[in-house]
């Protein structure tokens, strides 16, 4: 007779992914049947300890999900939700899903607008996605006001669904080019995680390739040219020793500080990720 614990299913499903090549299978695993039961992480793990059993229900819905991550849909998709830092935003498919390393960026934004002697600092997130730049420094320095950008239509729905209720954070949908003109010379941060992929770089991992949208991943020969609006626009929306923040690739760095230096931006420098590899850029607004 199968066995059909908890555990026993969680552990087939885990190899179905492993053999799908999926990164954590065992963690995806664990997720997944949290999703179909209803369940943390810690709850599935508690329960496959104890020798729960899963019924028959539990178990088709189970299957059938694994069956899309195994095909290499990404989990948040598939779940709706994407951790980031304190936040659990909603996602899925037309929005780019955050990723554990901008949790690392957006604190070089964070700690500058603490650091900030005004009373309600300005922060701006260009290109803001399902919001989760804006949302952390929203949420984690209430007193600040922040504003977030978004062109595509489809990521400013996610955007709009994540930062409803926030009274201290705007969202509008705009290019960041043109984004809040009435800001010029006000904010004390502005940060971005920009489509930085060269147009002939082709994602490796089938999740980025196949299901993150390309606005959000390509940009231009270099990958550097929304970076060089940035710049621009940065230099008119922050007062004078405010901070710029730009996530990019490990290899862009020294391009970024170049671009930057050559427009007039200070102090230009890279920031080194968990990882150790090169994450983000920073510089100063003379």
């Amino acid at each position: 007779m199968p066995d059909t614990s908890l555990g026993a299913v969680v552990r087939a499903a885990a190899q179905r992914l492993a053999d799908a090549g999926v990164p954590d299978p065992a963690v995806d695993a664990e997720l997944l049947a949290g999703h179909a039961l209803g369940l943390r992480r810690g709850e599935v793990q508690a329960a496959v300890i104890r020798g729960d059993g899963i019924d028959d229900e539990a178990a088709a819905t189970l299957e059938a999900l694994v069956t899309r991550r195994a095909a290499r849909e990404p989990l948040q998709h598939i779940t709706g939700r994407a951790p980031f830092r304190h936040l659990e935003l909603a996602v899925g498919p037309g929005v780019f899903v955050p990723r554990p390393e901008t949790e690392t960026v957006v604190q070089y934004a964070i700690d500058a607008l603490l650091a900030s002697a005004e009373p309600s600092p300005i922060g701006v997130d260009l290109g803001t996605g399902s919001g989760a730049i804006a949302l952390a420094m929203a949420t984690e320095v209430p007193h600040a006001r922040v504003f977030a950008a978004e062109l595509s239509a489809d990521a400013h729905a996610w955007a709009s669904r994540n930062v409803a209720g926030v009274d201290n954070l705007t969202l509008v949908l705009s290019d960041l080019a043109e984004a809040f003109p009435e800001l010029d010379g006000t904010a004390s941060v502005v940060i971005s995680n920009p489509p930085y992929v060269p147009d002939a770089a082709i994602p490796r991992d089938p999740e980025v390739r196949l299901f993150d949208p390309d606005m959000a991943l390509y940009g231009g020969e270099d990958g550097l040219d929304i970076v060089r609006v940035l710049s621009t626009r940065a230099l008119r929306l922050l007062h004078s020793g405010g901070l710029l923040v730009i996530e990019h690739g490990e290899l862009q760095g020294e391009s970024i500080r170049e671009i930057l230096t050559a427009d007039g931006w200070r102090g230009a420098a890279t920031h080194r990720d968990l990882t150790l590899r090169d994450r983000a850029t920073t510089a100063l607004r003379p």
